[in-house]
């Protein structure tokens, strides 16, 4: 969404809820529409939500309270983020991040389900919750070495590590199988 169209977007919504800016020398937030035209410009308390989306799929939220005077200002705060929505009180915001989740570096395992599904678990795979789950191996085909590794569980640490561990068990997929 170009600036052109959020500003026009956040028009109607300020319209809406009775708060007044003017866009002569950018977008000036006032608590009252009658306040405009006066030189000091009221900052308007607004809620910014931060959406990070990780390539194993976590997403995490930040709330972040913000003084704003202009429009203008809190785009250039958050630039790189892509403008979600907004409402009264309230705009979200969320950015694609190339790296694996704080959770996986933390307590991320590969392991296998019981169907042999290659899966991350949240801890050990034989006590944890599911994180997220890949695709089916046929477990025959791996060498006894790799079905412990995957029976104990495979630590992930890095975004290198997430992508070369997929794509060691790859080959091993029951539809490459055929």
């Amino acid at each position: 969404m170009g600036f052109k169209s959020v500003v026009k977007t956040l028009s109607v919504v300020f319209a809406f809820f009775g708060l007044g800016f003017s866009l002569s020398s950018g977008i000036v937030f006032a608590a009252q529409p009658n306040q405009l035209n006066e030189e000091k410009a009221v900052p308007l308390g607004i809620t910014v939500i931060l959406e990070r989306v990780y390539l194993d799929g976590e997403i995490s939220e930040e709330k972040v309270e913000e003084k704003v005077l202009s429009l203008e200002d809190l785009w250039l705060r958050y630039d790189g983020w892509q403008f979600i929505s907004m409402d009264e009180d309230t705009v979200v915001f969320k950015q694609n991040v190339d790296d694996i989740s704080p959770l996986l570096k933390a307590n991320g395992y590969f392991g296998l389900t019981e169907d042999g599904v290659l899966t991350i678990f949240n801890g050990r795979p034989d006590e944890s919750r599911i994180i997220q789950s890949f695709f089916q191996i046929d477990v025959g085909k791996l060498e006894s070495r790799e079905r412990l590794q995957l029976k104990k569980g495979i630590p992930i640490k890095t975004k290198d590590q997430y992508e070369k561990v997929i794509e060691a068990f790859k080959p091993y997929t029951r539809e490459q199988m055929q």
